[in-house]
């Protein structure tokens, strides 16, 4: 131990602890807070009790040596910090800065020092403390461990002297340097940008000494003597600003004394040798130690003792470069702090060079290199620890996020939605990638993308993939349309997982007594038999308040054991992410090991998947456990529904999930952040992307950016749906509604040939016909009359294809303006990327600042207060798909009504034909009809049913008082 050691704890205030072994703590422990004193005994490092000694600058008792001068220094420091760290915890409550020093040694000097003054500032801190014969590399993985830790905002080094090499230094994070040592502060500070660097506490506190005693550097000649290194560098870097001539040199130097003669303030920078006299040191000179070993907790008392002003300067250094320390400890926590805050993004955009003829997608997308996607997560403010890299392009982003930024003020919200579609669809996607490169490649917005992720179904189908086109997709294509990072294939496993359970529940129950169901559900372990909790949740399920298993009776062990599934109720289908058209009807159970159990099934593809939508509509983890158990699969002989909880199955179903449920991170062509999470269809389903992806998003862009998200099919399916059951879900409110819209689709609702995917378009939709796009205007202009019975502003985006003239152009946004549209904007990336979309992003920032009127269009009501999904052709208003613009005075027939109470919505299946003449309903002038409709407000929901997609076609009567009461009695 130093026998400077008693000196500097009594500068400080604290008596010296005795020595003891090192102490290696991996958790931050909380400081005290040293305003005032404090009866009763504190924690310390080790865990023991201590006496509290308030403040540490306070304590000196009568008849105690007054502390020296230039203590007052490191204490106005050290007040300075406490006051700024306060500042920043009345604006954040929750923010504790943690300084995490790594030691190798058993030296404690600088643990004490440490410790007082960051109880004296409020820090938080931690010590690791290594063997004294560490490796480099040892080292290093405590470095990289704290480098990565979110908690750490400060990182120092208390290491022999040997042990300081480039390698270990260059380790540190430099956003965590609180010494200034890495070559990143070193290069700033020599630049002259001190302001966004840390600079060496040491080297500070020399400065800082010299000019409190009233010495003026400019002009004076100073010697660094024996220091090299950070220091040395910095020292130089200083003394220079200050107008000081700085000269260098080694003990060892031949003119080291004429040097020594010379100076004005000669600066030790190692322990001077016996060999080199004192007398070479001029009389007067000003002579400070700043050894490296200051703050490796090794001071030498071999060094001379000059005296500046009648007062050693030497021992105040070392205590006030520990103050300095602490200083840019708390600036770390500031810049921390700042970078959570919403800020414009530093984000390297990538460059396009568009071609003409525009190339294929994929020539396009292979084209362009995307960037890293580690590096892409730092520019948009994701911490390290909250990605996980799939590849060079891929990454999933952690949940932990929501909670980092929890208080971080949302972005506006922009729904891309469009008219009613041509079979070849009108770009919703591409204007979706296009309006985000728009706006954050050419007008420096921050901006994400929020998209579905596409089914194998579809993508090998005469679709195609849904990564947008031309010179406005993600990339790359081929990552974003196959596999991604395995989501639908997490659902696949879970979904068929379930439908496995269903069959072979059935089975055991239809060959085994209740005594054997009841000791393989709960066997007996190590002698003891126990409930699992879910087993007593189906307890309580069951009015059965019995939590021990041997006081069941015959009867209760029957309830608990069988199920009773009904087979022909059971509506949980298995699942496959492809095309097979062969197994849409199947016959399951024709081995002999079945016994004779089987049964007419089905596949479904796997994003039709009630998973899928549960998924898409979570909010956790815990949500997401808790909607899974709430599917219904089945009824049970009596009509009860039976459920993937009463199965036992939620949690093997959540383990399968637990990854898929973390949004993935991708990027456009342009280098602008995408997240590709969750693709439920819109028909059957909501066909949005996840609640998850938007919430994070919202957080990442900040108050004043943007996120684009795109609904399935037309605004009568899916910007309907994403209003009435996403944004139920979410509670997030929409800004701005962009309505895409295309001259082809115009002609074919204004009465041009029928459209079909794979055959050449007709000569209409080639060449000029303004009164097809006149008449075909109709269905735009219903569309925005549907979006503005929300509340939401609107957007129209003229998606202008190569054959489009610009009379067309002019009129389809004209009579958008006129009929109610904030804006109608002609759009160009496609062609050329988000530079052609520039005008657009213009009107959506100028959209976005009205204020939104958002409403739903009904209460829920029904199952669990369940919102309404009708599942209906896309390429109509009607149920017809033939029937184009605006079409009125039809029937809808409803062919069925299913539940996905796990998801969270009702949806009735709208069927090319009645099931009776009585199960319809009418599209007439005049008032809902339900005075002649008997029963609880159930029988309301048939008529939500219809008005969910109908209601702002016009008024509806219901002429089937019998479908009613069906409807009410099947949810009943």
């Amino acid at each position: 131990m130093s026998a400077r050691l008693p000196l500097v704890l009594r500068q400080l205030g604290r008596p010296p602890r005795p020595p003891g072994p090192p102490r290696r703590l991996r958790e931050p422990c909380r400081a005290a807070s040293g305003s005032g004193s404090q009866s009763g005994g504190q924690e310390g490092l080790s865990g023991q009790q201590r006496p509290q000694d308030g403040p540490a600058w306070s304590s000196q008792g009568p008849g105690s040596p007054a502390p020296p001068a230039r203590d007052s220094i490191a204490r106005e420091v050290i007040q300075n910090s406490k006051e700024v760290l306060h500042l920043l915890q009345e604006k954040n409550p929750a923010f504790k800065p943690v300084l995490a020093i790594i030691q190798a040694g058993d030296e404690n000097l600088m643990q004490e020092i440490n410790q007082n003054l960051a109880e004296e500032a409020g820090l938080n801190i931690t010590h690791v403390c290594l063997p004294p014969d560490s490796s480099e590399d040892e080292i290093i993985d405590e470095i990289l461990k704290m480098n990565e830790d979110t908690r750490v905002h400060g990182l120092a080094l208390q290491i022999s002297e040997d042990l300081f090499s480039s390698k270990v230094l260059n380790a540190l994070n430099p956003e965590k340097d609180v010494d200034g040592v890495t070559d990143v502060n070193l290069g700033k500070l020599v630049r002259g940008d001190a302001h966004e660097c840390f600079v060496s506490p040491v080297a500070r506190a020399v400065i800082e000494l010299l000019e409190k005693s009233g010495a003026s550097l400019d002009g004076k000649k100073i010697l660094v003597v024996g220091a090299h290194g950070s220091l040395d560098a910095a020292l130089q870097c200083l003394f220079q600003r200050r107008g000081s001539m700085t000269m260098n040199s080694q003990w060892k130097t031949p003119q080291l004394q004429s040097k020594l003669h010379e100076a004005d303030i000669v600066i030790l920078g190692s322990p001077k040798p016996e060999e080199i006299p004192l007398t070479w040191i001029q009389p007067g000179t000003t002579v400070l130690n700043c050894f490296h070993d200051l703050l490796s907790g090794k001071l030498s008392c071999s060094s001379p003792r000059a005296h500046l002003n009648g007062l050693i300067a030497e021992d105040n250094l070392g205590l006030l470069a520990a103050a300095l320390r602490i200083q840019n400890m708390v600036s770390s926590g500031r810049r921390w702090l700042r970078e959570q805050q919403h800020r414009r993004w530093r984000l390297h955009s990538l460059k396009l060079q568009p071609l003409s003829p525009v190339p294929s997608d994929i020539e396009i997308s292979r084209a362009q290199t995307p960037k890293a996607v580690d590096i892409l997560a730092k520019e948009i403010g994701l911490l390290a620890d909250e990605i996980e890299i799939y590849g060079k392009s891929k990454a999933k982003v952690r949940l932990s996020l929501l909670e980092r930024l929890k208080d971080q003020a949302d972005g506006k919200y922009v729904l891309v939605a469009g008219i009613t579609p041509t079979p070849l669809g009108e770009g919703k996607s591409t204007v979706t990638i296009g309006l985000v490169q728009a706006l954050t490649a050419h007008l420096n917005v921050n901006s994400f993308a929020c998209l579905r992720q596409p089914s194998q179904g579809p993508t090998f189908g005469v679709k195609g993939g849904a990564a947008g086109g031309g010179y406005a997709q993600v990339i790359p294509m081929e990552e974003f349309n196959l596999h991604l990072t395995g989501d639908i294939h997490a659902i696949t496993a879970a979904n068929n997982l379930l439908a496995a359970a269903i069959d072979t529940r059935i089975l055991h129950e239809n060959t085994q007594t209740d005594k054997a169901l009841y000791n393989r559900l709960v066997p007996l372990v190590n002698g003891v038999r126990e409930f699992s909790e879910i087993q007593l949740a189906r307890l309580k399920k069951l009015g059965i308040n019995k939590t021990d298993p041997s006081m069941l009776t015959e009867e209760e062990m029957s309830k608990f054991a069988r199920l009773n599934i009904d087979p022909t109720t059971i509506t949980w289908q298995r699942v496959l992410d492809t095309n097979d058209r062969f197994l849409r009807k199947i016959t399951i159970g024709q081995a002999s090991t079945e016994k004779g159990y089987s049964r007419q099934a089905q596949f479904d593809i796997a994003v039709a998947s009630e998973i899928m939508a549960v998924l898409a509509l979570t909010d956790s983890l815990k949500d997401m456990k808790e909607r899974l158990g709430r599917m219904v699969v089945a009824s049970d002989k009596n009509g009860q529904p039976v459920t993937a909880e009463d199965l036992g199955v939620t949690g093997a179903l959540t383990v399968l999930m637990k990854d898929a449920i973390k949004p993935n991170l991708m990027q456009t062509l342009e280098g602008t952040p995408v997240f590709v999470h969750a693709g439920p269809f819109a028909n059957i389903a909501h066909g949005n992307s996840s609640v998850l992806a938007d919430k994070i998003a919202l957080k990442l862009v900040g108050e004043e950016g943007f996120v684009v998200t795109e609904a399935g099919f037309g605004a009568d399916i899916g910007m309907e749906k994403f209003f009435n059951i996403k944004c139920r879900a979410s509670g997030l409110v929409p800004n701005v509604v962009v309505l895409v819209a295309t001259v082809r689709a115009l002609k074919m609702h204004g009465g041009g040939p029928s459209v079909t995917a794979g055959v050449p378009l007709k000569k209409e939709y080639t060449e000029e016909n303004i009164q097809l796009v006149a008449d075909g205007c109709c269905n735009l202009q219903k569309q925005i009359q549907i979006a503005q019975l929300f509340g939401v502003p609107v957007v129209v985006a003229l998606n202008v294809f190569k054959t489009d003239t610009r009379a067309e152009i002019d009129l389809v946004c004209e009579l958008a303006k006129r009929a109610g549209a904030f804006d109608a904007v002609p759009c160009h990336h496609w062609s050329v990327g988000g530079k052609g979309s520039v005008d657009l992003a213009r009107a959506v920032r100028e959209a976005a600042n009205k204020r939104s009127r958002f409403r739903f269009l009904y209460d829920i009501q029904g199952f669990g207060n369940l919102p309404i999904c009708m599942a209906k052709t896309h390429l109509s208003l009607s149920h017809q798909p033939e029937r184009k613009g605006v079409p009125r005075d039809f029937i809808l027939p409803i062919s069925d009504v299913r539940a996905s109470i796990g998801a969270g919505f009702i949806y009735p299946l709208v069927g090319t034909e009645a099931r009776s003449a009585n199960d319809s309903v009418s599209m007439m002038c005049g008032c809902i009809w339900l005075s002649d409709v008997k029963g609880p407000p159930w029988s309301q929901l048939f008529c939500c049913c219809v008005t969910a997609v109908i209601r702002p076609l016009g008024p509806v009567t219901l002429v089937s008082v019998d479908f009613a009461v069906f409807l009410v009695s099947w949810l009943m």
